[in-house]
């Protein structure tokens, strides 16, 4: 029985190292770490490409010095080949990324836009069916600014904003609401709308439509890539063998 780790005084042997994987919910992590690498495997990283990761990586990991970086490595346990493998592996996803969907990002951008526009507006929720009522005549005769009813009366977290929430994506408010306001102008106050236990007024803010920039390209790729990935592990068989047999020869 071979020892491969030491945690304080507990033993962990090869024999036990799936059994923990699967306990900690772990191993479905492994597995994807593992397609990942296999899929980038034939990319390269040049050595310019690694030096501007790596200092990108110092800044958000706030490295600036030899000491700096000695304490971060020894913090986590690593050596300095292991922590420029980990950089170059970030170098060579976001490459793979690029080289297999980059190219469909325009296409897959037009066919999400809907859910990626964002929206400001302002909720009202109460469980009075007969209160919402009243809220909503009050603010159709415009007795009272939105806000400080809101802050009155809302029943919900936006309570704290005076009913103001945004700007979210379309895809995030509940699917009845996402769409109430995919069809409103700005400013245009909807009746009490029952959503579950809640009696709901709504009112479109402002529209902001989703552009093609960095960090929506960015997010896209992500989509496509973690889409691919799902798909990759449902073809991923997993079966246990005797550690006898693993390190017999």
């Amino acid at each position: 029985m071979s020892t491969v780790l030491q945690v304080g005084e507990q033993t962990i042997t090869a024999e036990d190292v799936i059994p923990l994987l699967k306990k900690y919910q772990l191993l479905p992590q492994l597995l994807r770490e593992m397609v990942i690498d296999r899929a980038i495997a034939p990319i390269d990283c040049t050595p310019e490409e690694h030096r501007q990761a790596s200092q990108k990586f110092g800044e958000q990991q706030q490295i600036y010095t030899d000491a700096d970086r000695q304490e971060w490595l020894e913090r986590r346990d690593m050596s300095q080949t292991q922590l420029d493998e980990f950089v170059e592996r970030s170098v060579k996803i976001e490459k793979f990324k690029q080289q297999t969907w980059g190219n469909q990002l325009k296409s897959y951008f037009l066919q999400r836009k809907a859910k990626l526009d964002k929206v400001i507006y302002s909720l009202l929720r109460t469980n009075d069916a007969g209160l919402a009522q009243e809220l909503y005549c009050r603010l159709l005769e415009k007795e009272a600014p939105f806000e400080d009813l809101a802050a009155q009366y809302s029943q919900g977290p936006e309570v704290k904003t005076g009913g103001r929430v945004g700007p979210v994506e379309l895809s995030s408010p509940h699917p009845t609401l996402a769409k109430m306001l995919s069809i409103s102008e700005p400013g245009q106050l909807w009746p009490p709308t029952r959503l579950s236990k809640w009696f709901v007024i709504v009112r479109l803010e402002e529209l902001i439509p989703a552009q093609l920039d960095e960090a929506t390209r960015s997010q896209l790729l992500n989509e496509r890539f973690n889409s691919w990935i799902k798909e990759q592990l449902q073809e991923v068989s997993v079966r246990s063998i005797p550690v006898e047999g693993a390190f017999s020869g």
